[in-house]
């Protein structure tokens, strides 16, 4: 059974942290939030954060944050659902889905500008990942993304690996990386693609949140 709402109760989460998601009433207000929310460096060595540790911690990445928005949806009678983009030579990248008159839409976190939101116009999951793929590049301004997977239904799993879990959350991202990826382009056009020119090489490096200074 997969419930409709999800109760405080069954996820598992304080009454403060519950009201958090509460809040957050619209795909717009969660990516304001998770824009607001700091950068995951990672500085201590990777990690795959619960929902719990990013409203503790106050940092997520994209799988990070992508459970949050997903959770967030879930608590307003949506299905927490996620998308998985994979690339060559390059990170994976995940968002979470929401759905407006049939259309879907994404929300995502990442430190630059341009791999984040995306609004309900896209009348399939493969016309929306190939959003991404012109900005989807590399050090090497190669553009690097190849196939989907999704959706995934987070209520599949029970909340306790993902939303209040005090351990990285390695079965979900091991999970999406099983799933059976869709093409978005043949190895022909894949040799084919421009590299990023000098403008969308300065365009591809701004970022909200800085770094931390090394060695802390």
């Amino acid at each position: 059974m997969r419930p409709r709402f999800a109760r405080r109760e069954h996820l598992g989460l304080s009454k403060a942290e519950f009201a958090v998601l509460e809040r957050l009433g619209t795909p717009q207000k969660i990516q304001d939030f998770l824009n607001q929310l700091p950068a995951n460096f990672e500085v201590g060595g990777q990690t795959c954060l619960s929902v719990r540790e990013v409203l503790r911690q106050r940092r997520a990445h994209c799988i990070e944050g992508a459970m949050l928005a997903a959770c967030a949806l879930w608590v307003h009678g949506e299905p927490p659902l996620l998308l998985d983009l994979r690339a060559e030579r390059d990170y994976d990248h995940v968002v979470a889905l929401f759905r407006r008159g049939g259309c879907w839409g994404a929300i995502s976190k990442t430190n630059p500008a341009l791999l984040r939101w995306r609004d309900p116009v896209y009348r399939s999951l493969r016309e929306l990942a190939m959003s991404y793929l012109h900005e989807y590049a590399n050090k090497r301004n190669q553009k690097t993304l190849r196939s989907y997977a999704g959706p995934f239904d987070l209520r599949r799993f029970d909340p306790k690996l993902w939303v209040t879990s005090e351990k990285n959350c390695w079965d979900v991202g091991a999970t999406l990386d099983d799933l059976r990826h869709r093409p978005l382009i043949t190895r022909k056009q894949a040799r084919a693609l421009r590299l990023r020119d000098a403008l969308e090489r300065k365009a591809g490096a701004l970022a909200e949140h800085r770094p931390p200074p090394r060695g802390r």
